[in-house]
């Protein structure tokens, strides 16, 4: 797989998320910049969660069809949105019920893009990316509330 990597001028990996980006403030998304996109790319997609949620991993955001860019800049819709774990379509900023969770931004390169409808779930976008992976980048951030 190739060296892609994703990094964000709001926090670096493993710091962490600030305010503007969770529920306890705009609650929108942080920009991203992409480097490393390799040749044959058609289409990104894009899966943020928490692991840490006492339900089991909530998603925050899951986004895919977005064109092989360098950045997804704070506050934009870059794609095909599918429903987050608060029920909404498109992002959902952290907003952990107590102590600190650990948010992940999991970036797919596809040699394809997706025929997923909007509004989808996480494991129908993952089901579509299956075979279709040329290479992938994560981003960690943390926060805790109050």
């Amino acid at each position: 797989m190739a060296d892609m990597k994703i990094t964000s001028s709001a926090f670096g990996h493993e710091g962490i998320i600030p305010t503007t980006y969770t529920c306890d403030g705009e609650d929108i998304n942080p920009q991203l910049r992409i480097a490393n996109v390799p040749e044959g790319t058609k289409s990104l997609a894009l899966i943020v969660d928490d692991p840490d949620a006492p339900g089991g991993t909530f998603d925050h955001w899951v986004v895919w069809n977005i064109m092989p860019t360098d950045e997804i800049a704070s506050d934009t819709v870059p794609g095909a949105q599918g429903k987050n774990g608060f029920g909404d379509l498109g992002y959902g900023g952290p907003c952990p019920p107590s102590g600190t969770h650990r948010y992940y931004f999991r970036l797919f390169a596809l040699d394809t893009t997706l025929d997923v409808e909007e509004g989808a779930p996480r494991f129908e976008v993952e089901q579509a990316m299956k075979g279709h992976v040329i290479a992938r980048a994560e981003l960690m951030g943390t926060y805790t509330r109050g």
